[in-house]
């Protein structure tokens, strides 16, 4: 079984959202997506990581891997500083992929108590062009002091990481 894991946007080219104190969602997407591939490889998959700014790179990296998985890692953002919780993308509803979002989503909502945004579609590039079930995952609000303060601490990002391991491997158990 092969999984790539993307973390989304790129440090020192790319910050992505940025939390009040100065938190960049690239180096947290970073942090869980090495830790995520950690996991799996612990349980014998092939993971390949990407990390990289232009979009069509990462989708041709998980070609190239031939992935059997897409997982892309993110932190969410607001101009609403109240918005927060974990919410899980697919490119379409009733497949393959809708089934991965679901196990990730539940694992997250159920060891990190986030707010439970649900499943939802989104037209994203590295969703609609990958070749094998993907998600997009946005862990939580880096604009929510509440969902900042999760991000930003290690042991939790370690937790948000394991969370999503272990949606993947339950997915794979259906």
């Amino acid at each position: 079984m092969k999984i790539t894991i993307n973390g989304g946007h790129f440090p020192g080219h790319d910050s992505g959202a940025v939390g009040r104190t100065g938190v960049q969602e690239a180096d947290i997407n970073r942090d869980i997506m090495l830790k995520v591939a950690d996991f799996l490889r612990a349980v014998s998959f092939d993971v390949r990581e990407v990390q990289v700014s232009a979009l069509r790179h990462i989708i041709d990296a998980s070609k190239e891997f031939e992935s059997d998985l897409f997982v892309s890692i993110h932190c969410n953002g607001s101009y609403d500083a109240d918005a927060q919780g974990t919410e899980t993308f697919c490119y379409a509803l009733g497949g393959e992929s809708e089934k991965l979002a679901a196990c990730i989503q539940q694992q997250v909502i159920t060891h990190l108590g986030t707010v439970d945004r649900g499943v939802k579609t989104g037209n994203f590039y590295v969703l609609r062009m990958s070749e094998c079930p993907a998600v997009l995952v946005e862990t939580a609000f880096i604009t929510n002091e509440n969902d900042e303060a999760l991000l930003a601490d290690e042991v939790k990002r370690d937790e948000f990481a394991a969370a999503i391991a272990r949606g993947i491997t339950d997915y794979l158990s259906i």
